[in-house]
């Protein structure tokens, strides 16, 4: 008998091993049958040739054709413990894709952990079939919706730790409160109304951006403490700034609002506020804390546009760190302290060189400091422009042109 040829055999295991590899990557036939329901559902009308959708041939198997002609991309998958794969990432590109949301089989893909649907044309508002993806965890993105969203107790997502809302066309107040493992919340950019979200049950947040709204009414006296970014600019939100207890708070940005009363001396002494920025609303005083701000971290202090009075708070240019401090178009008096001409002119050990010292449109009066004389243009950026002071000569940079207010408008305001 003639010896059997090695080749079949060798043929044969190989076979075997590509049916092996691909019955282990096989995806699953849930996830399969909605990313098919989710392609039949976008209009066809808005799958551009060269987009995701376009690519996607279910004559072959997703999971198992990542990144190859067939599925480009679009959706990442991940292999289960019995060795079957389930989509785990769902991430549209931006092609103007238009269908209803409600129409989108999420319940379907229950292993789903990322969903990306930004810059798209889909429409209605936030299915409540989310709250059926409890592996949700890394990131929410949806699209422009011109619906307001399903009732807070409609919508759970446990372990939810990003949410983007932002750029849409959300209006009155926003469900955010049954997201314990939220991480960073973005709603900026959108008509919400009413009060500001209260944020005790979010107990894990770091990021909250809520800018360009119309929330009012006063800040939460309590925000939660793992809290390192709050960014709420040009809101409606009123009343004294509260004393935050947020330890681990590093920036503060709630300019554009109407604020009134104090700027709390608590600010300028807590243990990781780097960033403040409180310019355009209506604050009048501002509060020296214990110590004289020798132990702050801040590094930029902006108290531009307020109603500032009184002489400028000399503490300021005490504290170590800060290299940017803006206390322009205020209603501030007095000579510019001898430790801002410190910093501006040197920095010590220890100490940063305030590089950002803006003072105009205020009543300063008295002469300039002499080593400011000496600075070069460019070298930092120096602003004393329409204030009180003594000769403020055109070929300094930092008398922005020479003009200071007229004698009349400086005894009128500080007195004979």
């Amino acid at each position: 008998m003639a010896a059997t040829s090695p080749l079949p055999l060798f043929l044969a295991l190989s076979l075997l091993l590509s049916l092996a590899m691909h019955a282990s990557s096989t995806t699953h036939w849930q996830d399969v049958q909605a990313l098919k329901q989710l392609k039949r559902t976008i209009s066809p009308s808005s799958i551009p040739p060269s987009s995701c959708l376009s690519s996607w041939d279910f004559s072959a198997d997703p999971c198992d054709s990542l990144f190859s002609d067939k599925f480009t991309c679009g959706l990442r998958c991940d292999t289960t413990t019995n060795s079957t794969s389930r989509v785990t990432d769902l991430s549209l590109d931006p092609a103007g894709y238009s269908a209803p949301l409600s129409s989108i089989p999420f319940s379907s893909l229950p292993f789903l952990q990322t969903l990306d649907l930004s810059s798209n044309n889909f429409s209605g508002p936030i299915p409540s079939s989310l709250s059926l993806l409890p592996r949700l965890r890394l990131h929410l993105k949806v699209p422009q919706l011109p619906l307001r969203p399903p009732p807070p107790s409609s919508l759970s997502l446990p372990l939810l730790q990003q949410l983007y809302l932002d750029n849409n066309f959300l209006t009155d107040s926003l469900p955010l409160l049954n997201f314990p493992n939220l991480k960073r919340l973005e709603f900026q950019s959108n008509q919400l109304t009413g009060s500001f979200p209260d944020l005790t049950r979010l107990p894990n947040l770091n990021f909250l951006d809520a800018s360009d709204n119309s929330l009012s009414g006063a800040l939460p006296p309590s925000l939660p403490p793992s809290l390192v970014e709050l960014v709420a600019r040009n809101n409606q939100i009123e009343g004294e700034i509260p004393l935050f207890t947020a330890p681990s708070l590093q920036v503060l940005d709630l300019s554009h609002n109407k604020l009134t009363g104090s700027v709390p001396a608590s600010l300028f002494s807590h243990p990781n506020l780097e960033q403040l920025t409180l310019s355009f609303n209506q604050l009048d005083s501002v509060q020296i804390p214990a110590g004289s701000g020798l132990t702050s971290p801040l590094i930029s202090v902006d108290l531009s546009n307020n109603r500032l009075r009184g002489f400028l708070p000399g503490f300021m240019g005490l504290m170590p760190r800060l290299s940017a401090l803006s206390m322009e178009n205020n209603e501030l008096t007095g000579p510019i302290p001898v430790e801002y001409a410190m910093k501006v002119l040197s920095s010590g050990i220890g100490s940063a060189q305030l590089q950002r010292l803006l003072l105009g449109g205020n009543y300063l009066f008295g002469a300039i400091p002499g080593g400011f004389l000496d600075l070069e243009a460019g070298s930092l950026t120096v602003r004393l422009g329409d204030n009180c002071l003594y000769r403020c000569p055109v070929r300094f940079f930092f008398c922005e042109g020479g003009v200071q207010k007229s004698t009349h408008q400086c005894k009128a305001f500080n007195g004979p």
